[in-house]
């Protein structure tokens, strides 16, 4: 049975993060030292200058290792005297990571030759005979070894982030710069989005209703025109079909610029909705306790409906899931589809969609491997 796409990214993740915590763990030794001997050496006023930029180098490496391998991307290398400061609690961190692998490397070798001892019929230790009893506290015992092994390694990660955050994080000034950058990206990209929609609107008046139109107002003339009664009542008969799926038409567009249900019953009746009147068979699962603000409930219909209608036109799929769910102060909604995939977050539709997504501050990402699953997601703050 293949292994599924998303459990493979996850168990890649999880061992790029160990490999880092193993560097981490190496390279605080060096810095043990060099903090020791570093320190002795600022003492000496000479020597300042090579010592600070000694702990910049080495800090620098933690700070490309942290981004390489843990993801934890940070502002650039920090100050001499930041960078020393930085060097003493994270060689203490990475010293504790150095000993919770020796204790993994040693329980790994122990729980081995007791494995081992167990298949020949001795109990732990050899001597006497095992009895069932031995596997069954064996297993456990090894369980919980295993379990506080992975919450020691997790918890150096944590350390690992937090101490980059508070030496190699921006200052507020920085933070201050890259807010007011993002507020003007963000006033673009609603202009942006919003002059989309209208021009998404006028194309589908023009292409759809308008030509619904004009084709009711030539039947409508060449009825006017016949002198054959049986005729005029053939093309009356026509303008009036006409005229039903021009209001077909004018319908689907109302929907497609504002749903009324969104408005007055909320985002769970409006996917339901969108379900219904898709192609494509629609699995929903809504989880809100409570209703998002109506901007929001806004922005995750038309992130569905819009990855929805991209799906049945280009992704040939036979399945679309549509999970909406609150994550503490926000909305997650996921959409995937067993279609072909290769999908791109720069598209058309889908980077409207961004756009749109970003203009709430939220997070818009796609991944669509070729031959799928695609996997569109949208989390925006709802507080």
């Amino acid at each position: 049975m293949p292994v599924p796409s998303a459990v493979r990214r996850q168990l890649r993740k999880v061992l790029r993060a160990t490999l880092g915590l193993a560097i981490g763990a190496a390279t605080a030794f060096a810095e043990f030292f060099y903090v020791l001997l570093g320190g002795i050496a600022l003492a000496i006023p000479a020597l300042r200058p090579p010592v600070f930029a000694g702990a910049r180098a080495l800090s620098e490496v933690e700070r490309r290792r942290l981004e390489k391998y843990l993801g934890a991307e940070n502002a650039l290398a920090c100050s001499g005297h930041r960078a020393m400061a930085y060097l003493v609690p994270r060689c203490v961190v990475g010293l504790l990571g150095a000993g919770i692998f020796i204790l993994i490397l040693f329980g790994a070798g122990s729980g081995a030759i007791i494995f081992y001892q167990l298949l020949n019929g001795q109990s732990p230790g050899g001597g006497a005979p095992a009895d069932w009893y031995d596997f069954v506290t064996t297993g456990l015992f090894g369980a919980l070894l295993i379990f506080l092994a992975v919450q020691g390694l997790i918890g150096i990660a944590t350390l690992e982030r937090k101490l980059a955050g508070r030496f190699f994080g921006p200052s507020k000034q920085e933070q201050l710069r890259r807010r007011v950058s993002e507020l003007a990206t963000s006033r673009a990209e609603v202009v942006e989005a919003v002059n989309g929609e209208r021009r998404r609107i006028e194309r589908d008046l023009h292409d759809g209703v308008q030509q619904r139109l004009v084709a009711l107002g030539m039947l409508l003339g060449r009825a006017r025109r016949s002198d054959d009664p049986e005729h005029a009542s053939d093309l009356l008969r026509q303008a009036h079909e006409e005229s039903q799926r021009a209001l077909h038409d004018l319908r689907e567009v109302s929907w497609r610029v504002y749903p009324i249900a969104l408005d007055s019953d909320g985002l769970h009746p409006a996917l339901e909705a969108l379900a219904e009147r898709s192609g494509v068979p629609i699995h929903l699962r809504v989880d809100l306790p409570e209703r998002p603000p109506a901007a929001i409930e806004t922005v995750v219909y038309f992130v569905a409906s819009e990855s929805v209608t991209n799906t049945i036109k280009h992704a040939a799929a036979t399945r679309i899931d549509i999970e909406a769910e609150r994550d503490e102060d926000r909305v997650r909604v996921r959409i995937t589809d067993d279609g072909t995939g290769g999908a791109r977050a720069s598209g058309g539709g889908l980077s409207g969609l961004a756009r749109r997504v970003a203009a709430a501050d939220g997070e818009f990402t796609v991944d669509s491997p070729l031959g799928g699953p695609t996997v569109v997601t949208a989390v925006l703050p709802c507080e």
